[in-house]
């Protein structure tokens, strides 16, 4: 029996990469039976985009979310960075499938925004060439990190993430994912949103943050490359939750997510 979950969030999900876990998406999709879900960005990286490289896992994601859509699902699909090429059609709506740069909803009395976050990223602004030639470099670095896990396995030791060692040893790395998440619970915080949810950086996150204007719950979905993360609300609380093999999959009770007029409010950001 499928999970009822009111909101499913995933992001950074990279389909038509190396480093795309997809069956992995496929399988937590078939667990839940979600009111809404919100596709955060970086879903389908257009960036990479290989003509000889989509497998069949892939284009199964895309096939679930339309069958969820189908079925009543609410799936509200913000561009990122890496499908930026669709912000052309940004707006357009095909049956429960809604296309759109960011998302304000309405939450059980309580304000969330959702949006993915590359709109803080310099380098993509001004100097996309070098982000574009960084997502190929990372693609590459996760490829030669699944071989590398893969033969530490066989001799019997741990896993081991090159990625996340060098973001943790760069200064630099950490600084932006710091200042990243300072800059959205500020501008959060000073728009009286309660909740604001990010994706982008690859770094799944729940922290209650504080400034002299007030407070938020800052949340980020995390990746489907690395992390397996994703974030669900059920009455009246969010979780932040890792994919793992064999997930327990019991029904829990939710209360609904009322898909009013009012949920949408007005866009403050142009």
């Amino acid at each position: 029996m499928k999970r009822p979950v009111e909101i499913a969030v995933l992001s950074d999900i990279h389909l038509g990469t190396y480093g795309c876990h997809a069956a992995e998406v496929c399988q937590y999709l078939n667990s839940i039976a979600p009111e809404i879900l919100i596709l955060n960005g970086d879903i389908i990286d257009i960036w990479q985009f290989r003509k000889r490289f989509f497998p069949k896992e892939h284009l199964k994601v895309i096939k679930k979310i339309i069958t969820l859509a189908s079925k009543g699902t609410h799936v509200y699909y913000i561009t990122g960075n890496h499908d930026e090429m669709l912000r052309k059609f940004s707006d357009a709506t095909m049956g429960n499938i809604h296309l759109i740069d960011k998302l304000v909803l309405n939450l059980d009395g309580k304000k969330a925004w959702f949006f993915h976050g590359d709109v803080f990223d310099v380098s993509i602004q001004h100097t996309k060439w070098i982000a574009k030639l960084g997502g190929w470099g990372y693609d590459f670095l996760i490829l030669f990190n699944r071989l590398l896990n893969k033969w530490l396995i066989s001799m019997g030791r741990e896993k081991y993430s090159l990625s996340k060692k060098i973001k943790n040893s760069v200064k630099g790395a950490v600084k932006f994912i710091k200042d990243f998440e300072t800059t959205a619970t500020d501008l959060a915080i000073e728009n009286k949103f309660d909740y604001v949810i990010c994706g982008h950086i690859h770094q799944p996150a729940k922290r209650l943050v504080h400034n002299q204007k007030g407070s938020t719950l800052y949340l980020n979905s995390g990746d489907w490359i690395e992390n397996l993360s994703y974030l669900e609300y059920n009455n009246r609380k969010w979780s932040l939750n890792y994919y793992r093999e064999n997930q327990n999959n019991k029904p829990q009770n939710t209360s609904k997510v009322l898909l009013e007029p009012n949920m949408f409010q007005p866009d403050i950001f142009n």
